[in-house]
């Protein structure tokens, strides 16, 4: 199960429905590039998302031509392989005791599947935990969408690294974040290291603790000198379950970290300790 979680956080997440472990295929990309991109909007019209989402496609997409559907649309035209979908779902993971619930973003192609998780996924990204206020993702989606983008222009030029070890082209950037200004939230660190001292006895680098509107600005710079920590938990729900913990480039939208662990009192929903360690180790 952690092999399949691992992928799932290094770039071609698998929903829980295909646990079979789909990837791609060099068919499937190619196709891809020759579609129309429709993006699907929430049927709540309250949710920022709807608003984020028209704002980020036109700020950051550029590698196929899109347009903005909504749901019932969605299920009028998934069917036609000329569309590409960028979608939300909810996902669970098989033999997950936990029954967490979690909100993906998907890029996936349309064509003759009875079923919405058969449709071939390009890439996905988890945003978080489903029942979780979509303030602590939204001001993330531009950096999601550029690198569901990034993620499928390399894969088109590189298409023997899905089926090979995605997760260790990936994981070779983790090095590279000591010569980066790392942002954090303080919400979103353990309180064994929720200060720049404590950090700091730790990993020596250049760490800022920051606010929302501070990553959300170096995302829109595309700063290249910071990555940020996007961390999917259950944010104070009580929920026992998995914290998802991903470091991602503000600038080049790379992932240079990634990992995750169970939720106890030793180990709250927060980057670790032990993650620092890791970082400094590397």
């Amino acid at each position: 199960m952690r092999k399949i979680i691992l992928l799932l956080l290094c770039s071609a997440f698998i929903r829980a429905a295909q646990a079979q472990g789909y990837v791609p295929t060099r068919e499937d990309i190619d196709a891809f590039f020759t579609t129309k991109t429709l993006v699907v909007l929430e049927d709540n019209p309250l949710m920022e998302y709807n608003l984020n989402i028209r704002e980020v496609m036109q700020r950051e997409w550029n590698i196929t031509d899109y347009d903005f559907i909504s749901s019932k649309e969605f299920e009028e035209k998934r069917m036609d392989p000329i569309y590409s979908f960028i979608f939300m779902t909810r996902v669970t993971f098989e033999n997950d005791k936990t029954d967490a619930e979690y909100r993906f973003l998907h890029l996936s192609l349309g064509g003759d599947y009875f079923r919405l998780n058969q449709m071939p996924d390009i890439a996905s990204v988890p945003l978080s935990y489903y029942n979780v206020d979509e303030d602590n993702y939204a001001y993330k989606l531009g950096i999601l969408v550029r690198f569901i983008q990034k993620h499928a222009l390399l894969i088109k030029e590189r298409p023997e690294i899905v089926s090979a070890n995605v997760l260790k082209h990936y994981n070779d950037n983790i090095r590279e974040i000591k010569d980066k200004t790392l942002y954090l939230l303080e919400n979103e660190l353990a309180k064994e290291v929720n200060s720049v001292a404590r950090i700091k006895k730790i990993y020596p680098y250049r760490i800022r603790i920051v606010t929302r509107e501070e990553i959300e600005q170096a995302i829109k710079d595309r700063d290249e000198n910071i990555v940020f920590l996007h961390k999917v938990g259950p944010e104070g729900t009580k929920l026992n379950a998995r914290c998802y913990k991903v470091i991602i480039g503000a600038g080049d939208a790379n992932f240079y970290y990634f990992d995750y662990h169970q939720i106890s009192d030793k180990n709250p929903d927060g980057f670790l300790a032990s993650d620092f360690k890791k970082l400094a180790k590397k």
